[in-house]
Formats: C-alpha cells, sequence, structure tokens
C-alpha cells in the first residue's frame, strides 16, 4: 500500500510525460530516453514490491508512448494501489 498522494503525484507525472513525449523526441533532443521519463513517473511508487515496480513501468511507458493506450484502466490500478 503506498499513500493516495504518491499516486496522485505518479499520474500528474504521466500526464506531463505523455503530454511532451513525441515519436522523434530521441533525435530531436540527443541524450533523451524514454526510460529518464518512466523513472521520474515511477519514482513515487518507489516502496512497492519489485513485481508491482515492474508491472507499473510498463504500464506507464505505454502511457507515455502510445495515445491509444487504455488510460481508464492504468488509473484505476494506480488508484487500486493506494486503496485499503
Amino acid at each position: 500500500m503506498i499513500d493516495r498522494t504518491d499516486t496522485e503525484t505518479t499520474l500528474y507525472r504521466v500526464a506531463i510525460s505523455a503530454f511532451t513525449y513525441y515519436p522523434d523526441k530521441p533525435d530531436a533532443e540527443p541524450g533523451y530516453t524514454v526510460d529518464e521519463d518512466v523513472a521520474w513517473c515511477i519514482e513515487p511508487l518507489a516502496s512497492l514490491p519489485d513485481a508491482v515496480l515492474t508491472e507499473m513501468r510498463s504500464a506507464v511507458r505505454a502511457m507515455i508512448t502510445n495515445p491509444t493506450a487504455n488510460r481508464r484502466d492504468f488509473i484505476a490500478r494506480l488508484a487500486s494501489l493506494a486503496e485499503g
């Protein structure tokens, strides 16, 4: 379990990263990798078990790079991490 503030921070960071991402960003911004955005996004979730972090890394990457990814499922999963 994590604090709801951590899930809200994560959601905010994912939204910013997704909004500023574009397919040619790594070419346009030398040194940029989507991995740095993913790491920044999941930082508030660091206290979760490794298996959950791996799942969330994958989901966050999809949210950033795939504009058609299912955001509703992602938000529900993220919210479930803070439910009692």
